[in-house]
């Protein structure tokens, strides 16, 4: 783990490179479990952050390409999850299937991020030359969006 500088005094950012293993999804999720639990916030919120990890880190290892990060945001408002993967492919919901076992996760993603979530190119923190995509959620840090409305909710 790297802690990284950032702009703004006020926020703190770490960075995980991703072994291309299935056991980096528990290890991801223990981690943020972890990083998460040390602000005292809310048991609900790690919960989804956790799980919402889970999901950005396994549709990156099903359907991207190596290598892959995962990026941990924290401001005084706000956590922010990057995963990057270095497919060009950007994701894209499935329809609900009850009898599928894959492709729920975007929407698990878009349900419990309030609709905070997107994908875009990004270069990759432990390797600047690379441009990556990067998939992402951010939560409140305390209590829900509530009536606020996503600049660009899904994107």
């Amino acid at each position: 783990m790297a802690t990284l500088r950032s702009a703004r005094r006020s926020r703190m950012q770490y960075v995980w490179p991703l072994r291309e293993d299935v056991r980096t999804v528990g290890h991801a999720r223990a981690v943020i479990r972890d990083e998460l639990s040390e602000l005292s916030l809310c048991p609900d919120l790690i919960d989804d952050a956790v799980l919402m990890v889970s999901e950005l880190i396994t549709n990156a290892l099903m359907y991207g390409d190596a290598p892959y990060e995962l990026a941990l945001h924290i401001d005084a408002r706000e956590i922010m999850c990057v995963v990057l993967d270095s497919s060009p492919l950007l994701p894209e919901p499935a329809q609900p299937d009850e009898r599928a076992e894959h492709g729920r996760g975007l929407g698990i993603i878009a349900r419990l991020s309030d609709g905070f979530y997107g994908c875009h190119p990004q270069r990759y923190v432990t390797h600047p030359e690379l441009v990556g995509k990067a998939t992402w959620f951010a939560l409140p840090r305390s209590g829900a969006a509530g009536n606020v409305v996503p600049l660009r909710a899904g994107t």
